[in-house]
């Protein structure tokens, strides 16, 4: 149940708080007081969408946070939970549960379970056909919910099993297109007989080839000052050198050095020589080294970024190729547990779509009966049980919630009802029959007494404390027989400070209670109102 919400700069809601409590909450006012932003503060804090219109003048951020006391759930802390949202004028959100900050997405699946809101035009849980198959064997109960836990497994069982076969190659076209392909590319990488390193040698190759005539240049140059001049000078200082080695050990040390540099420039020269004579420009092939690097860069651009990346491409190629060509016996053993599973799924489909079609029966009769006790005795609900050629995970049936309004006309899905009257009613007998089973705890419906009064308005009352026997409700009303049902009375109000418009609510003792009643009743607080607001409240919570 929701214990405490917060509300700060919505509307004309400056900082609001309103603790609440267990069983029929009713909330009334005066006709733009602010009631339904409390409501909208609700839709917020469950993820709905917001308008940046929303926050109030003057103010960049606004702020909702809800207490929640929920014994049951696994994230509650001694039972309780507090989740938050805050939006700024930029559209930013920060949302958290407990303290740890959720997405928009993430608070909107937590909410969803928690709390359900119903108005006029209401298009949740049960104007979501996603939720009818669910409610009516929820509404069944263990004769039917046994026999899906057993088809859910073979169900994920039977997914898993098709999906390996996909990835297998069960299907023989795919399959087919597949190894051609596999195939093919492993056929060009084949052909390519490349090597590694290759492409490296190449590049080098190229280079040279691009620069012969500015490496031979280079090197002649280089050769002949080797051979020429140079020579010549360290082999006249060396002679220089011999003559005087024997008159101290330092000349004889310098000679030493200097013929090893003597050996070493014949051996640079000799190098250098050899280096200028295998210089040369081969037009052909350079072609041929520019053909080998396109070819090598082709196959990168498709299998690899590297020679290594390519050759363990080619592995894997060849890998799947021999996976494939021996891959038919064991797709022939999933197959046959896939009928297997066919069969047995089958069989449980079978039972369950012979339940859901007898029990939507007694499902369609409890509601009917509901919604002539609203007033809608023309009205027919009918919970239709359609079969359905693929298995899903709610077997090969699912369930659509439709109904007939008046008579002579066709049925139409709950959301197609044009009259905000009869949604009310229908919604409500609906969650009047379903509130047993029904695991939401917590049920909001603003204004959905719209277009009843008299003694639909009574019946409206009634179901409502009937569902919140078991349910926290929060009902938004104008009407006295409905205000009369409330457990907790609240009473919203508008408050001007400062040239600035807050609203204001207050939990209603039992007198202040009667003359609000009496307010809604007669529009003003008389004597007789006030007897009449007694009756009511006599006969409604006695």
């Amino acid at each position: 149940m929701i214990t405490t919400l917060h509300i700060k700069n919505i509307g004309i809601i400056d900082d609001l708080i309103i603790d609440l409590n267990k069983g029929l909450n009713v909330l009334t006012g005066e006709t733009g007081a602010g009631k339904t932003l409390i409501v909208d503060s609700l839709g917020i804090i469950a993820g709905g969408r917001f308008s940046k219109d929303m926050i109030r003048k003057g103010q960049s951020v606004s702020f909702v946070e809800l207490g929640l006391y929920l014994p049951d759930n696994p994230i509650a802390i001694d039972g309780n939970i507090v989740v938050s949202r805050e939006i700024n004028t930029s559209g930013k959100n920060l949302c958290k549960i407990n303290g740890r900050l959720v997405t928009v997405n993430e608070l909107r699946n937590f909410m969803k379970n928690i709390i359900d809101i119903h108005g006029q035009y209401d298009n949740q849980t049960l104007l979501d056909t996603a939720f009818h198959t669910k409610y009516l064997d929820e509404f069944i109960g263990n004769e039917i919910l046994d026999k899906n836990e057993k088809y859910l497994r073979l169900y994920n069982e039977y997914i898993n099993l098709k999906s390996l076969l996909k990835n297998n190659y069960g299907d023989e076209i795919e399959k087919q297109r597949r190894l051609d392909l596999l195939q093919y590319q492993y056929k060009e990488i084949n052909m390519a007989k490349l090597k590694q390193g290759e492409d490296e040698q190449l590049e080098e190759k190229r280079r040279i080839i691009m620069n012969s005539e500015k490496v031979a240049e280079a090197l002649n140059n280089v050769s002949s000052n080797l051979e020429g001049t140079i020579i010549d000078v360290i082999n006249d200082s060396i002679r220089a050198l011999e003559k005087i080695e024997t008159v101290n050990e330092q000349y004889s040390k310098k000679l030493v050095e200097l013929k090893n540099i003597y050996y070493e420039v014949q051996e640079l020269s000799r190098d250098i020589y050899n280096m200028k004579e295998d210089i040369y420009f081969d037009e052909e092939e350079r072609n041929e080294i520019e053909e080998r690097l396109d070819e090598i860069h082709s196959l990168k651009r498709k299998y690899g970024n590297s020679i290594d990346d390519i050759l363990e491409y080619k592995e894997k190629l060849e890998n799947e190729i021999s996976k494939i060509e021996n891959i038919d016996e064991e797709n022939k053993n999933i197959k046959n547990k896939i009928k297997e599973i066919e069969k047995e799924m089958n069989d449980i489909c079978n039972i369950t779509n012979r339940i859901r079609n007898e029990k939507s029966l007694i499902l369609n009769e409890k509601i009917n009966k509901e919604l002539e006790e609203l007033e809608m005795k023309n009205a027919k609900f009918n919970a239709k049980v359609i079969e359905d050629e693929e298995f899903s995970d709610s077997g090969k049936s699912h369930v659509e919630f439709v109904i007939t309004t008046n008579l002579g006309e066709d049925e139409k899905e709950l959301n197609k009802i044009a009259s905000g009257g009869e949604m009310s009613r229908i919604m409500l007998a609906i969650k009047t029959v379903l509130s047993d089973i029904d695991e939401v705890p917590i049920l909001i419906f603003d204004e959905i007494d719209t277009g009843i009064s008299g003694k639909a308005a009574n019946s409206v009352g009634e179901k409502l404390r009937k569902i919140a026997q078991r349910h926290q409700v929060l009902i938004i009303t104008h009407l006295a027989s409905i205000a009369a049902k409330g457990e907790y009375n609240y009473y919203i109000y508008k408050e001007v400070k400062d040239n600035k418009t807050n609203t204001k609510i207050k939990l209603l003792n039992e007198n202040e209670t009667i003359r609000e009643i009496a307010r809604i009743a007669s529009g003003e607080i008389t004597e007789v109102a006030i007897s009449h607001a007694k009756e009511l409240r006599k006969k409604n919570v006695a």
